[in-house]
């Protein structure tokens, strides 16, 4: 990984001078910054209060291990922290990763999607306007969303000193000190509201909550992050409140950080992020989730419109299992590559029965899903559903074969260092690591390990995980 951060510096530069010099004008054009100021900047919260430095072996992290340029650690409050350097760009980003996610909204779907969208509402004195115009002030950007697995913070911020100050400063009153008014609730609760009614005119939205409460029926992930119209009514204030009060702390969270600081700066804002949250405790380990039905399902919804959507789908993959990379190698071919993919080829090209075909895996803490999807005009579905199974079966009995392998590794690995070439890339893989507690060399040895597949490992991965035969098909619109 620091090899890549090393020979993309210069794009970064680019896009990252490009960025700043569109934020507010001149007062938050980005500034030359000496290593010796930013310094500064950051290790005020540690200095001593008659000025003196302090050792610097006293604000190193105990329990450093770094590998593949990953500096772990976790502080003494139970945040688990992953730091890369680059120092290219006089630019700070940081990502706290909690598990609490759209799976831990228990009997009030929406509940983590509710309270997320609070978070930056009101905190410590502050009402929203105030806490905008703190991050605006000096061209930070906040940020904080959920999915199914996680819930997210972000902050983006130029070293500068007085600037970075401003910026942590608001960030950790905004995350340990979040208010949950009833006027906000409110707003957020009609937003979701809205929200809904959109879903329903948005035959791929439905078909995709359909899909994933048929194939997670009485698990987690089968409520839907959006919610319900029961469920956003009956959520208060006590709930939004219980749920930041059990999941954002610091054993239930990761803290991830790339940027330019070098250690004892991280470790400082480390520490500052630690203790603005309580120590609690980590989030119950998810259950299994249910295997595949054991015949095909078939799920129709009514929508006007002449196109249909199309989602068939199995159980697939968690982020840390041992066949994820085989799986994702196969996938490429299959579905995954774009116009050089066996479903591309076999429903568009060669017989025009659908514009969009692709397929995926969404791997997640526990199996995410594989899917594969399509639209196309209603009067031609079954036969383009009939050529999509015909393509999967065909795929795994005959393996990927050794040619494709090859393209398809060649295909991957030629694409990965675009994928790392910002600090948000590095950020979002090395995110991954920490949620997933995946190795720290798990992206440095990812090409690696991708070259190194065989077709015997790929095609048999896939074979033992899909079966064409117990798939879940949702079809949305259309009348056939």
């Amino acid at each position: 990984m620091r090899n890549w951060i090393a020979i993309l510096a210069l794009p970064v530069a680019i896009i990252a001078g490009i960025y700043f010099s569109q934020q507010r004008g001149a007062e938050v054009a980005a500034p030359v910054v000496s290593e010796e100021s930013a310094q500064a900047a950051v290790l005020a919260e540690t200095q001593p209060a008659d000025g003196a430095s302090p050792a610097l072996e006293s604000q190193l992290p105990e329990g450093l291990v770094e590998v593949a340029g990953i500096q772990h650690w976790t502080t003494e409050q139970g945040l688990k922290v992953y730091f890369v350097p680059a120092d290219t760009l006089p630019m700070l980003d940081v990502r706290l990763v909690f598990n609490a996610g759209a799976a831990r909204d228990g009997e009030l779907p929406g509940l983590a999607r509710m309270m997320h969208g609070l978070i930056g509402d009101a905190a410590g004195v502050w009402d929203a306007d105030a806490i905008a115009e703190r991050f605006e002030g000096v061209g930070a950007n906040f940020s904080a969303d959920s999915h199914r697995d996680m819930g997210v913070v972000s902050l983006r911020s130029l070293t500068e000193p007085d600037w970075l100050e401003t910026a942590l400063e608001t960030f950790v009153t905004v995350i340990g000190e979040a208010r949950f008014e009833e006027r906000s609730i409110e707003r957020v609760r009609r937003q979701m509201q809205i929200g809904l009614q959109s879903l329903e005119q948005n035959p791929g939205a439905l078909a995709r909550r359909a899909l994933f409460a048929s194939l997670y029926e009485g698990h987690p992930y089968g409520s839907p992050p959006e919610g319900t119209a029961e469920s956003l009514q009956a959520i208060t204030h006590d709930d939004l409140q219980g749920f930041y009060q059990q999941y954002w702390v610091n054993h239930n969270a990761v803290l991830i950080m790339v940027g330019g600081l070098d250690l004892t700066q991280a470790a400082a804002v480390a520490n500052r992020i630690a203790s603005a949250l309580p120590e609690g405790e980590a989030a119950a380990a998810l259950p299994p989730a249910p295997a595949a039905p054991e015949t095909a399902q078939v799920i129709e919804i009514p929508f006007p419109s002449e196109q249909v959507h199309i989602y068939m789908a199995h159980p697939g993959v968690s982020r840390d299992d041992s066949d994820m990379l085989p799986l994702w190698v196969a996938n490429h071919r299959l579905g995954g590559g774009g116009f050089t993919s066996l479903l591309m080829d076999e429903v568009r090209s060669q017989r025009g029965l659908a514009y969009s075909v692709h397929s995926q895996f969404s791997p997640m803490a526990v199996q995410g899903p594989f899917m594969m999807v399509m639209q196309t005009e209603s009067s031609q579905a079954d036969e383009a559903m009939a050529v999509m199974r015909q393509t999967l079966e065909a795929f795994i009995d005959n393996g990927i074969g050794q040619e494709a392998l090859a393209a398809s590794q060649q295909n991957i690995i030629g694409g990965f260092p675009l994928r790392m070439a910002s600090n948000s890339g590095i950020l979002d893989h090395v995110a991954l690591i920490g949620f997933y507690d995946l190795p720290l060399d798990y992206f440095e040895t990812y090409t690696d390990v991708v070259g190194a597949l065989t077709e015997e490992e790929v095609s048999t991965a896939f074979a033992q995980r899909i079966n064409p035969q117990r798939l879940t098909t949702v079809i949305v619109g259309g009348s056939r």
